[in-house]
């Protein structure tokens, strides 16, 4: 073991004093300067500004490179090696030093122009908000681009909403009109690629205005802001979904309100009563409503005041245009709340506003109480419906009036009776219809149907209920939770023991309301 050690160390003893000998006879200082000094550089083609360099040069041991655009300490690369670095687009003058092993150095000064190429398959998409009629949303993608910008074409001197790579952007035009909407793709650099397309912001908002599926461009003035909101007390009194909120911001003018622009003037020559469902946290205050011409240059203008009598609830309010000029065209709606009283930040709620006769209307809830109206009931099959006097009373039920529909000895299995609302109901959010019934027998079945009125349309929607009270009033529910409010529903349609053969029996029902 001592013998092998011996002759390793003799060996490198060896190794070491030839080497010695050897770097003795080399004079460094002869070695001259590096020659041919340059850098091959590549760009990557996708807009990142990546550049890679891979020096070269003869008699160079390391080079030293300074990229040129601010960056303060240099990089330093092996022979053979390459570096990348990301610039922005522009002309450079990069410096490529070479350096020898003996410290000499020599340096070249080497151009690196960086454009990125034009953003490509660029697709920008516009799209309706749903339930308002003056706004759009605008999403766009492309190949090679940085971020997008959008200009909306409705003010002068626009500045563009910056966005990136499938952000939605919505904006809301303030007035109905023809948009150019111009999307630019950015490159990150000069190079730029864009597309304009056309919108139309069209107002088809008449009466009856029930914020449910479009809400107006509100005009606000005086410290006072409409919006559409969710209504905050849905009842039998208003089963809407969706209302407008006025908000008389603290310290807003006593005349502060807002607009709704209609797409047509308002037709007065028959019907003179606008009506409006109103909610106040307050009774007794001054609701006004005002209607004005679109012509800037004519003021002409009519208002009608009302006063409401619910605190916390919802009402309606009747505004009567006995005297009102229907050649004036008016067409703008103006909504004031406690009119003549400085704002205090408080909000009021305002929906369905509608244009009536001034006569009651036949809507839900049906009561039956009305002396003016005319329940003019379809009768088929054999059955055979009228108004009297309630032969019951009691319990649930102590209306004066109700309808007792008779199904005839031997009548159709499908015998019953239809009648027509003034106005379709409204099954935005309260899906449920409630209906008082007595029968003389109880487990029959009880069918309620809703059509709408247009002759040559058979959508309807039915549900069933069972009756469980013998010679009593009950209430039974009907619940439609998959009913397509867009429907229509405007007739009510009413079965008693449906698929059985009439006996000449006589039921009573009362008090058809919806309900959530």
């Amino acid at each position: 073991m001592k013998k092998l050690k011996l002759i390793i160390s003799l060996f490198a003893l060896t190794i070491l004093l030839g080497c010695s000998s050897e770097n003795s006879d080399i004079n460094l200082d002869a070695v001259a300067a590096p020659t041919n000094i340059a850098a091959l550089t590549t760009i990557t083609q996708d807009n990142s500004g990546k550049v890679t360099f891979l020096p070269k040069g003869e008699g160079v041991t390391r080079f030293e490179i300074y990229f040129g655009d601010g960056t303060v300490d240099p990089v330093y690369v092996n022979l053979g090696e390459t570096v990348s670095h990301v610039y922005a687009e522009g002309i450079y003058q990069a410096k490529i030093i070479g350096m020898t092993i003996n410290g000499k150095k020599t340096e070249v000064t080497q151009e690196v122009m960086v454009s990125f190429l034009a953003p490509t398959d660029l697709l920008a998409t516009l799209a309706p908000v749903p339930g308002d009629n003056f706004s759009i949303t605008v999403k766009a993608t492309a190949n090679l681009e940085t971020y997008f910008q959008v200009y909306f074409g409705d003010v002068p001197d626009e500045v563009p909403v910056d966005f990136m790579q499938d952000e939605v952007i919505t904006h809301k035009y303030s007035s109905v009109g023809t948009y150019q909407v111009r999307i630019v793709a950015l490159s990150g650099g000069a190079a730029t690629t864009e597309v304009t397309k056309e919108v139309v912001i069209s107002n088809p908002i008449n009466l009856p205005i029930t914020f449910e599926n479009a809400v107006p461009a509100f005009g606000n003035f005086g410290g006072a802001y409409s919006e559409g909101v969710n209504n905050p007390s849905i009842g039998a009194e208003n089963g809407s979904a969706k209302v407008a909120k006025l908000t008389k911001t603290a310290g807003a003018q006593v005349w502060a309100g807002s607009t709704i622009e209609l797409a047509a003037p308002i037709d007065f020559s028959t019907k003179k009563i606008m009506k409006m469902k109103v909610w106040s946290p307050k009774a007794g205050i001054v609701v006004k409503m005002k209607l004005e011409n679109l012509v800037a240059s004519d003021a002409t203008n009519i208002e009608v005041d009302a006063t409401s009598t619910v605190a916390n609830g919802w009402e309606v309010l009747s505004f009567n245009y006995a005297a009102i000029n229907n050649a004036n065209n008016y067409q703008r709606v103006v909504v004031f709340f406690d009119f003549g009283k400085e704002g205090t930040g408080t909000e009021f709620y305002y929906d369905d506003i509608e244009l009536v006769s001034g006569a009651e209307t036949l809507v839900l809830p049906l009561t039956f109480e009305s002396a003016t109206l005319t329940y003019g009931f379809g009768n088929f099959g054999g059955a055979n419906t009228t108004v009297i006097a309630n032969p019951n009373s009691t319990g649930i039920n102590t209306s004066s009036k109700v309808s007792a529909l008779t199904k005839g000895n031997n009548s159709e299995v499908w015998a019953g009776s239809a009648l027509d609302l003034a106005s379709p109901m409204n099954f935005a959010s309260m899906k449920k219809i409630k209906m008082k019934v007595w029968s003389p027998k109880s487990g029959i079945i009880v069918k309620l149907k809703l059509e709408q009125l247009i002759a040559s349309n058979a959508t309807n929607i039915e549900v069933d209920a069972t009756s469980t009270v013998a010679n009593g009033w009950e209430e039974l529910t009907f619940n439609f939770p998959g009913i397509v409010n867009a429907n229509n529903y405007q007739r009510v349609v009413v079965f008693f023991d449906f698929g059985v053969k009439g006996t000449g029996a006589t039921y009573y029902f009362d008090d058809i309301k919806q309900s959530n």
